[in-house]
């Protein structure tokens, strides 16, 4: 049993953690070197597609979707997909997809003169699956080696930590004040039945 709880808690703890990763914002220091827009065919990997533009008609088959292309400084690419999130889930509340992907293309620049930008974006990008992480805004740096604090992370990491903990014991509180008397009650409630029944039993065997 012991075996089983730890593996449930430990799959249970790294799916947050996925979803965490996920989810909360991230910033790559790049270069961005061109804009696109592509006709996308949705397959199995559609979860990992933001809905259509808002104000667009649905399409669950293809729809066009706005594409960053970027370089790190190690001369890594970088592909991002620019799409709106609108008031959906992850609550980014994106709706200017047309304007990040002017913004885009106005940034584009060579190796030659390059320009920096912070992505702040959503998500992963994993070649095997086709996905993308999805661009939310993009900020001029002065440089590829400029240090970026995730102040938001840190604070909301810490407030789940927080609130995490705060329900922890609580429950642990309320599992000693009220769940376990009761249990153990019903435990003696269950061993004086047994031994009344013992009692009863014994009365019908026969005397020596």
């Amino acid at each position: 049993m012991t075996y089983i709880k730890w593996t449930f808690w430990i799959v249970i703890w790294a799916l947050l953690a996925a979803f965490l990763h996920y989810t909360l914002p991230q910033r790559d220091i790049v270069r961005i070197v061109g804009t696109e827009n592509r006709r996308i065919d949705f397959g199995e990997n559609s979860i990992f597609w933001a809905a259509p533009d808002s104000g667009t008609a649905v399409n669950a088959v293809n729809r066009d979707v706005f594409f960053i292309q970027a370089v790190r400084a190690s001369g890594r690419p970088m592909v991002y997909r620019n799409e709106d999130t609108g008031s959906g889930w992850p609550p980014y509340f994106k709706f200017d997809t047309a304007n990040l992907q002017t913004e885009a293309e106005d940034s584009v620049s060579t190796a030659a003169a390059p320009r920096w930008f912070a992505v702040r974006h959503y998500g992963w990008r994993n070649e095997f699956l086709t996905i993308y992480p999805n661009a939310v805004s993009i900020t001029p740096v002065d440089g590829p080696d400029v240090t970026l604090i995730p102040w938001f992370n840190i604070v909301f990491l810490t407030l789940l930590l927080a609130l995490v903990w705060g329900v922890t014991v609580r429950w642990r509180r309320f599992k000693e004040r009220r769940i376990t008397p009761a249990i153990d009650r019903m435990d003696m409630a269950v061993d004086e039945r047994r031994a009344g029944v013992s009692r009863w039993l014994g009365t019908w065997r026969k005397k020596p």
